[in-house]
């Protein structure tokens, strides 16, 4: 089960709204690439496979394909804003390591 925070949520909302998305379902996946081995991605996405998995989150469907849901489980994605920047943060308590930067991660 993936968790995403009330912040996080808002954001995603916000977003959708200023853009003009007119939906809020958003996929949640894990590429490969990074120098860890994993990246994370994130998009507004309304075409779902009868293969993925819908979580339903304060009317945002999170979707997630059965091959990144291995890596996501029990992961909090959160929004975050610092004085450098600001964006959604996975939190994933299954990551072995990451790159020196944050923006890859291996299991």
């Amino acid at each position: 089960m993936i968790h995403v925070s009330s912040k996080a949520i808002a954001k995603i909302k916000e977003i959708s709204e200023q853009e003009g998305i007119g939906h809020c379902c958003v996929r949640v996946r894990v590429i490969g690439g990074g120098c860890a081995g994993f990246s994370y991605d994130m998009l507004y996405d309304d075409k779902i496979s009868e293969m993925d998995e819908i979580s339903v989150i304060e009317d945002i469907k999170i979707v997630i394909d059965p091959l990144s849901l291995q890596y996501l489980d029990e992961v909090e994605i959160d929004w975050q804003e610092t004085p450098v920047g600001a964006g959604f943060k996975f939190i994933n308590p299954n990551v072995t390591g990451s790159c020196g930067c944050g923006s890859s991660f291996s299991v």
